[in-house]
């Protein structure tokens, strides 16, 4: 995953740190979950949170016309452990990747 550095506050962040337990700089950095999961809503998907005190919010369910993507019933994924590009389906990862191009920072 490639992680880039704020020129203003120093932290580093990716839009999978929003589904990541010890992302965003373990709850430390510039946190940016709710970014991430507006942006999914602008789409059209319910989401929702889980604060994994003292690390990091990260996105826990996601969910679109009675249809639920997040959490996932298979075990040999653990949500904020797993990578999300493992489980997310790809019409779910294109809305992130468009709204959040790899060189892209938060601002």
């Amino acid at each position: 995953m490639t992680r880039y550095k704020c020129k203003c506050c120093g932290s580093s962040y990716h839009w999978r740190e929003a589904f990541a337990k010890f992302g965003h700089d373990d709850g430390d950095g510039q946190i940016q979950t709710l970014r991430v999961g507006h942006a999914l809503q602008k789409a059209g998907y319910g989401i929702s949170y889980f604060w994994w005190r003292p690390h990091n919010i990260i996105i826990m369910s996601i969910r679109k016309n009675n249809i639920e993507y997040m959490p996932i019933k298979i075990s040999c994924y653990s949500i904020g452990y797993s990578d999300p590009i493992e489980y997310l389906p790809v019409e779910i990862l294109e809305i992130l990747e468009k709204e959040f191009p790899t060189p892209i920072l938060f601002r």
